[in-house]
């Protein structure tokens, strides 16, 4: 009824409400509003030039305080351009560019369907149930007026604005819905355009799904998830993943390759330098488009974080004490004490000690150097006599090594590298050593030989357990000195960072959104492309803060990555490839290995849920063959991440199932679980500084018998210096505020059944890892839990 009585009286209420605004100053009531958008009094007329009802309208609005949470309150402003009015729709819109990513769930789609504007129809006229998901993250929420088109198989509908009365529409975390009517049955619907226009002033809008719910009742899920900026618009299809052979019409193809062709010209390549991975092209966290920064961006500034965590710490008053030493291995608990915590405890009270020492090869916070050992090596001349009273089996020491009880780590890669300049006042020193470690009768790993060189000689003596106790304390701290340097540049920075950027950018170029692979690896992308390119923008750029602390900064980083590329190989990233090759696979023969247990238990979860994907989508290994997307994903990372160098073995192509399980899960191993074991232990074996100095003030001993207490403490970073080393082994161990853990799937990219089935089998055996290692850690003293999925994150992101 009253849609008749507007139909009847749109005149006469035409006439009223410019009257109304003529006499109350312009300032309508949102039910005013509502007749106005019915009738057309927003659009210019002779009563009402230029559209002011509208101005006035917004104006109204405005004044009672319309607001968002986290966004900016509407204010008055001039009428909005032609096609941009709170009409209705403004003409017929075809598709624009755009991409799809996420989408919402079928139980989300199905729930309180608000229904209004239609009862006047009489059933002549298809209506669609329309609901929009905002997200919510911070100004996630928009002013702007929002358009939606549909597209079907018999046609497209008019550009329908989505407004509702007596609502502040698209509220930072709503989720909203809309009657869109029709002239015309549509058909299938194929696609919806989404536009934003411009309010007042511009605000970008995250916007993480639309559901439809077609008049035969049917609802389609059309994903999205992401920001849209400025007065863009984007072009949607339904949430089914689809491989390229499964589209056959022309639009949905060209829908495809429109996306694809628009990633491209965003996520390009570029060298950061020489023999490195390629990165993305951007300069700066503000130069990446805008899907892939952060929410925050002051929540990954490392000069804030730094400062902060130094802040927190109660260190920042020795910030000024550069070249300042400490006065003895006390004296660093100045700055240990406020924060200590089980395991950083345990390693300031047994820092000094053998075992301690060799159980940080096994389950630090670098657990992959070390290797079983099968010839004593020419450079590092060891005799019997030198480790006799070390061993504990009466047997040579060719024969521990037969017996595989001899283990080696080489730090050969600092050999030649240059250490850091960048502070006159302060000379730094690196090494190269090699340490030489047995398995005794507990089936412990212990140190019985040190060479702090790569070339023997009197001035490089081999150092033992049996000399002098500052003597083989001296060699042991210059070891975990290069330990750190080679943790923090290769197997951190290179091997999970870089590496993780390469399948990022990747995956960006070549995967549509609708592919199944891109729902399977976006989740493992999120925010890896903007940490790097923030780390390249402030931590290891020339003049960052890498420089402030650490002997390798200065350029002495650049050239271990550089160095350290011709070992980064597609079988190294292949965890238990990686574990068998050094020979550490022995679960018998070394039995506290956890890195290697729980390793290969994640590793063997994803790979059964990356299987589990795969054969939904791909029923042969010829249909891998032929997906034409995935081959130019492969080649993408061949090609340019990986420069095509043919000895690193990354494939150029995949061509059957099984490999292109093992490829994904290679993927999203090293971007979660391998970056979280490398990663969030350094405070626990960091934090105190003789154990992982970050820089040595002295150069290496090369005599024996003259070290003493006092030289070892002016070798050690000074008071400046392991205040910048503790506050970055603190920031970089925190997670991400609302981090999400592996199998934690919050973005519902896939809307399929037997996918959601697979997801749920993959966290259930994720939830049987996680109780394994939480009972096994109850008895330890120093518990091992890295690798537990709970505390896995499932991207690069700090």
């Amino acid at each position: 009824m009253g849609f008749l009585l507007w139909k009847w009286c749109g005149v006469c209420v035409h006439t009223a409400l410019i009257g109304s605004c003529a006499g109350t100053g312009g300032i309508l009531t949102r039910g005013e509003e509502f007749l106005a958008q019915r009738v057309g009094c927003l659009e210019p007329t002779a009563g009402c030039p230029a559209g002011t009802c509208g101005s006035r309208v917004r104006t109204a609005r405005a004044q009672r305080g319309c607001t968002r949470s986290g966004q900016r309150a509407r204010s008055t402003s001039p009428c909005p351009p032609p096609g941009a009015a709170r009409g209705g729709g403004q003409g017929r819109a075809g598709p624009g560019c755009g991409e799809e990513a996420a989408l919402s769930s079928g139980e989300r789609a199905g729930g309180g369907w608000a229904r209004f504007g239609s009862a006047g129809l009489g059933g002549t006229m298809p209506s669609y149930t329309v609901t929009v998901a905002t997200g919510s993250q911070w100004f996630a929420g928009t002013d702007d007026y929002v358009y939606l088109s549909l597209e079907g198989t018999a046609g497209c509908s008019e550009r329908h604005l989505l407004d509702k009365p007596f609502y502040n529409d698209f509220e930072r975390g709503a989720v909203d819905s809309y009657d869109v009517t029709v002239e015309e049955d549509l058909g299938e619907i194929q696609l919806i355009k989404i536009e934003k226009r411009k309010y007042w002033y511009q605000d970008d809008w995250y916007l993480k799904y639309v559901t439809v719910k077609t008049p035969l009742g049917d609802y389609l899920e059309f994903p999205c998830y992401r920001w849209i900026t400025d007065e863009k618009e984007i072009v949607l299809r339904d949430g089914r993943a689809k491989l390229p052979r499964d589209d056959k019409t022309q639009i949905l193809k060209q829908h495809r390759r429109k996306e694809l062709e628009n990633r491209q010209k965003m996520y390009r390549w570029k060298e950061w330098h020489p023999g490195f991975p390629l990165s993305i092209d951007a300069h700066s966290h503000s130069e990446l488009p805008r899907d892939i920064q952060f929410d925050n961006e002051k929540g990954i500034d490392f000069v804030l974080n730094y400062s902060k965590a130094m802040e927190n710490l109660y260190i920042n008053r020795f910030m000024h004490m550069f070249q300042s030493s400490w006065s003895d291995f006390a004296d660093f608990e100045k700055i240990f004490v406020r924060i200590s915590n089980t395991i950083s405890e345990y390693v300031m009270q047994h820092w000094k000690e053998d075992f301690m020492f060799g159980y940080q090869f096994l389950n630090g916070c670098n657990p992959v150097l070390i290797r079983r050992c099968t010839e004593i090596p020419k450079k590092l001349p060891v005799t019997m006599d030198m480790v006799e009273c070390s061993l504990e089996r009466n047997l040579t020491l060719e024969e521990e090594v037969k017996q595989g009880n001899i283990f080696i780590v080489d730090y050969e890669l600092l050999d030649g590298v240059d250490a850091n300049k960048t502070d006159p006042c302060t000379i730094q020193y690196l090494a190269a050593p090699i340490c030489l470690l047995y398995k005794n009768l507990e089936n412990k790993i212990v140190p019985i030989a040190i060479q702090l060189g790569q070339k023997p000689g009197p001035e490089n003596p081999i150092f033992l357990p049996s000399d002098a106790t500052y003597d083989w304390l001296l060699a042991k701290i210059w070891v975990r000195s290069s330990d750190f340097h080679i943790h923090q540049t290769v197997t951190h920075l290179l091997r999970t960072h870089l590496v993780s950027e390469v399948f990022s950018i990747a995956m960006f170029r070549q995967l549509p959104a609708v592919h199944p692979l891109f729902k399977l690896l976006v989740p493992h992308m999120r925010f890896t492309i903007a940490i790097n390119t923030k780390a390249r923008e402030q931590l290891i750029c020339e003049c960052g803060l890498f420089d402030k602390a650490n002997a390798t900064g200065g350029g002495g980083h650049v050239q271990m990555v550089q160095k350290a590329m011709k070992d980064l190989t597609y079988s190294s990233l292949c965890f238990p490839d990686e574990i068998k090759a050094k020979g550490m696979d022995s679960k018998e023969d070394i039995p506290y290995y956890y890195y290697r247990d729980d390793g290969i238990k994640v590793w063997e979860a994803i790979k059964s849920f990356a299987e589990d994907v795969i054969h939904i989508y791909y029923e042969t290994d010829e249909v891998v063959c032929e997906d034409v997307e995935l081959q130019a994903f492969v080649k993408d990372i061949y090609m340019y991440g990986m420069r095509g160098v043919k000895a690193a073995g990354f494939p150029k192509m995949i061509k059957t199932r099984e490999k292109l399980a093992e490829y994904l899960t290679v993927i999203i191993f090293t971007t979660s679980a391998q970056h979280a074991a490398v990663n969030f232990g350094q405070y626990d074996w960091c934090s105190w500084i003789p154990n992982a100095p970050p820089t040595m003030r002295c150069p290496p001993p090369t005599q024996k018998g003259t070290v003493t207490i006092e030289q070892i403490v002016e070798s050690l970073p000074d008071r400046g210096r392991s205040c910048w080393h503790l506050g970055a082994v603190w920031a970089l161990s925190q997670f991400q505020d609302n981090e999400l853990f592996l199998g934690m799937y919050p973005d519902e990219h896939f809307v399929e059944k037997p996918v959601k089935e697979a997801m749920a089998k993959f966290r259930k055996n994720l939830d049987e890892i996680v109780s394994t290692i939480t009972e096994r850690n109850k008895s330890k003293k120093l518990p091992y839990y890295y690798l537990s999925p709970d505390r896995i994150p499932n991207s690069v992101a700090v």
